[in-house]
């Protein structure tokens, strides 16, 4: 029985601090990538490989919200989001929205992309390098690095887009959806049903956690 007031959890911890992380660490990766402060950089970007392999295994593992088979949605149930949106008739989804699951997915890609052509991208000069640059022949190094430089533009045209969005939530639908992303929570009466609160179970989160370290030791081992 849902009682006035009563909130629920949406966000697990793990992942408003995954989002957190991410939002400060692409922001430094930008600043030392500009500032020129490459070992910083580099390792920013091993920082961001842990994070995404931990995000990609939570996707699989985590509770509720947090797997990515909840946030896969058909076409028509797309387009049906749609037709609400401009109709101006919105509701608050127990997770993510249509619309904002595309969002997400799409971001995830971009920094994927991001990170892993970071990790064998050589300067013109042949100076500066990720830490697998060495596996790859220099022609290769520098077509990555140019992979590279471009998907962080698709990925700031991304997250410009998201916070446009957000915003535009909050302004037409009066939905603040960076408030559950701090606290985790949103009121029972949001959602047409009542909806059960989860938690994130210790076990999953020690594997995630490890099989990112895993990757990221990997990577360092490889590189020497």
């Amino acid at each position: 029985m849902t009682t006035p007031g009563s909130r629920v959890l949406v966000w697990d911890w793990t992942v408003r601090i995954f989002h957190w992380l991410l939002v400060l660490g692409v922001a430094a990766m930008w600043w030392t990538g500009e500032q020129g402060m490459m070992d910083w950089h580099r390792r920013l970007g091993l920082t961001l490989l842990g994070l995404i392999v931990y995000r990609l295994v939570w996707g699989l593992v985590g509770p509720g919200t947090a797997r990515f088979t909840r946030m896969v949605a058909r076409p028509g149930a797309i387009m049906a989001y749609v037709r609400d949106l401009i109709g101006r008739r919105h509701r608050p989804h127990f997770g993510h929205n249509p619309l904002g699951s595309l969002s997400i997915f799409a971001m995830l890609l971009a920094l994927a992309t991001q990170v892993s052509t970071g990790l064998f991208s050589v300067d013109i000069d042949g100076l500066e390098s990720g830490p697998l640059a060495s596996k790859v022949s220099f022609e290769t190094g520098r077509l990555l690095a140019e992979i590279h430089e471009t998907s962080f533009k698709v990925l700031l045209a991304l997250i410009a887009l998201h916070v446009i969005a957000i915003a535009a939530y909050l302004l037409l639908f009066k939905d603040n959806l960076v408030r559950p992303m701090v606290t985790g929570h949103r009121p029972q009466t949001d959602f047409d049903t009542p909806q059960h609160p989860f938690r994130a179970p210790w076990p999953r989160i020690a594997a995630a956690a490890a099989t990112a370290c895993a990757i990221v030791y990997g990577v360092l081992t490889i590189g020497g």
